[in-house]
């Protein structure tokens, strides 16, 4: 049996492996490589700070995890497909490496931010 997801070390496991497969599908690695042009190291922290602050209610991030998307969006369109294989790869990452009360509310939130995300960025078109 798989453990749940219940600290910072469980999230940066998580989110390199997730990173790892994104960056390795050329259907979606541009956005991050040649678009964005993110320092990995970087990223992985605050994406950990975002994730701690969702599933477990800590201070640790505090900025609009909107906005740098609505910019990256301005720059090459997102698409249907992009969220499908964003939120496909987080979900099977999920799985792969978790199970329990927490790993089940990451991927029900993962879906809501893309769900969110999307209804936004087609009020911008």
């Amino acid at each position: 049996m798989k453990k749940d997801i219940t600290d910072r070390e469980d999230l940066l496991k998580l989110l390199t492996q997730f990173y790892d497969k994104l960056l390795d599908d050329r259907s979606i690695s541009y956005l991050f490589t040649e678009v964005a042009k993110i320092d990995l190291h970087h990223h992985l922290d605050i994406l950990v700070d975002f994730w701690d602050s969702i599933l477990f209610q800590s201070d640790t991030y505090r900025k609009n995890a909107m906005q740098p998307h609505m910019i990256l969006h301005q720059q090459s369109p997102l698409q249907k497909h992009h969220f499908e294989t964003w939120l496909g790869y987080f979900n099977e990452t999920v799985d792969e490496l978790f199970e329990g009360e927490k790993a089940s509310l990451a991927k029900e939130r993962a879906l809501s931010i893309a769900t969110v995300m999307q209804i936004k960025i087609s009020q911008l078109n």
